[in-house]
């Protein structure tokens, strides 16, 4: 049955669709009828703030948690954007978000260190590293490799960095087509390699992904000296902000709706919704590349830009946040004394890989009262650790999440009932939607304990987590293929098809992977291009 004729489709309800949406309407206010549908049930795709039950004062990211301002100028110009609309009460607001603190811990092949032992006490580390990279952090040992394959990059700025890979070489052999896993190899030692993957805390950012679009990327989100900042009312604000300014002007949202196929027909889009049809003159889908490939096998228009869509490859992100009634990582006692660990992380090698002690919802270090860590931040390969204690990733979108927790972890305050985000700013999603199953917040204690160097740790509260490797997703993030001239297909698959007004955008095709200012980026090209091109307004 057709029951919907627009002139402006959106699929998905992600931060490029919701600000896709949001332009649009400006621009042709209610000349055009433009609609936004999305699979889930919850706007802000990748973001997802949540509040814990029994912690009035603190919001878990289960998805994107920071921005990096000095690098990152279209979120930071829309937030204000969005603030110049917003009361006084309802505004974004941000705060310094601390991430590698001198006192907290790295527990590297079995050897407990202090962060600051990396340039303090290097005889420490375990790792035999040469000279040139001995004494220096992780990360400074990387920015000093990929100034050696690329002299000069480290120096210039984003945007001169950009421009420099598209022509810089290596050994004769264009940068583009070198994977950043084999350039890092031939400029550093395999153990300097080694330590900045396990202390680094990530495994997806020094794969072999590529080169020409890796260097710039770490070099502008962890390289030099990176200035992070966190949300106060969590980043999923920003999307919700933006698709509430899009209704209010007139544009319709609708939930819960999966998009199964769609054709192009005579000069329209026949989008297939189960039983229902919706007829649209143009099209944007604002997904990753896994919810892209899902759709394909219904669409022959997304057969037909099949390499396109292929160009790159989602990376697995999780998150599991736990509750306790005190923050007893701050009552950590070790010799030789150290100050006590309030805020930023701790990094392992062992599956947890990286632990937040989460602050407060103003910024500020919590010392006393209820607290609550992002207990394990993973990605890459590592996740896998984690399926064993868990339901099979493909069913949460079958089937619906709830249905695939069999065994939860109950704790305390998971009696206190459903504990939903601030209803001022619309972050009503369920903390008990995404609640951690039994066996796997045990191990994760376990782990804790141990790269804490304490028997126990107190009982957990609650949890939540969330993994981003499931359907639709296929990742937290999104990365170049080795071979693949970014800069041209970031262009391309905006508008793949010169005779079909099918547009795409989303971080997975941006200079930005995995951050919202790709999204943005994304969003914007196609927002060019389909103003510039734009079919006739839909005959009522």
């Amino acid at each position: 049955m057709t029951n919907e004729k627009l002139d402006i489709a959106i699929i998905g309800g992600g931060v490029s669709g919701v600000y896709s949406a949001w332009k649009l309407k400006e621009k042709y206010g209610d000349k055009k009828k433009i609609a936004v549908f999305e699979g889930s049930d919850h706007i802000g795709g990748r973001l997802l703030s949540v509040r814990p039950p029994g912690i009035d004062n603190m919001i878990a990211e289960l998805g994107g948690m920071r921005i990096l301002e000095d690098v990152q100028p279209r979120i930071k110009a829309l937030i204000n954007v969005l603030n110049s609309k917003l009361p006084a009460a309802e505004q974004i607001t941000l705060y310094p978000f601390p991430v590698d603190e001198p006192q907290n811990i790295a527990y590297l092949r079995g050897i407990y260190l202090r962060l600051e032992d990396f340039t303090k006490d290097p005889s420490k580390v375990p790792y035999v590293l040469p000279e040139g990279e001995y004494g220096k952090t992780p990360g400074a040992i990387i920015v000093d490799a990929i100034e050696k394959a690329v002299p000069g990059i480290v120096e210039a700025t984003d945007a001169e960095r950009r421009e420099m890979v598209k022509t810089a070489k290596y050994d004769g052999v264009p940068l583009y087509q070198w994977g950043f896993w084999n350039l890092l190899y031939m400029v550093m030692s395999s153990e300097g390699y080694q330590f900045n993957l396990d202390a680094g805390g990530y495994d997806s950012t020094l794969v072999n992904w590529n080169a020409a679009d890796a260097i710039p990327w770490y070099l502008s989100d962890f390289g030099v000296s990176p200035v992070y900042k966190g949300f106060t009312n969590g980043f999923q604000q920003v999307p919700i902000t933006l698709a509430r300014l899009f209704e209010e002007m007139g544009g319709t949202i609708t939930l819960n709706k999966k998009l199964e196929g769609f054709e192009w027909k005579d000069g329209y889009f026949e989008l297939y919704f189960g039983q229902e049809t919706v007829i649209a003159k143009e099209l944007i889908l604002a997904m990753p590349r896994r919810s892209l490939d899902l759709l394909a096998p219904n669409c022959p228009k997304l057969q037909e830009i099949k390499p396109l869509i292929a160009s790159v490859t989602g990376r697995a992100l999780f998150k599991l946040f736990s509750t306790y009634d005190t923050p007893w990582w701050t009552e950590i006692v070790s010799a030789p004394p150290y100050p006590p660990i309030v805020a930023g992380r701790t990094v392992t090698d062992i599956p947890v890989r990286q632990t937040y002690y989460w602050p407060a919802d103003n910024g500020e270090p919590v010392t006393q009262g209820k607290a609550m860590l992002l207990a394990s931040y993973d990605d890459g390969d590592n996740t896998g650790f984690w399926d064993g204690l868990r339901a099979q990733r493909s069913l949460a979108w079958r089937i619906g999440r709830a249905k695939t927790l069999t065994d939860p972890y109950v704790g305390k305050d998971d009696k206190l009932g459903v504990r939903k985000g601030l209803a001022m700013f619309g972050l009503n999603q369920d903390w008990t939607t995404y609640a951690a199953p039994r066996r796997m917040v045990e191990e994760l204690s376990r782990q804790l304990a141990q790269v804490h160097d304490i028997e126990r740790t107190p009982l957990v509260k609650s949890a939540a987590y969330r993994d981003w490797g499931e359907d639709p997703f296929g990742g937290g993030w999104n990365s170049w293929n080795i071979g693949v001239k970014s800069w041209e297909v970031r262009d391309k698959i905006a508008h793949p098809l010169t005779d079909c007004p099918m547009y795409i955008c989303g971080e997975a095709y941006s200079d930005a992977q995995g951050w919202v200012e790709g999204a943005l980026q994304t969003a914007d090209i196609v927002l060019k291009k389909l103003i510039e091109q734009s079919v006739p307004v839909m005959v009522k």
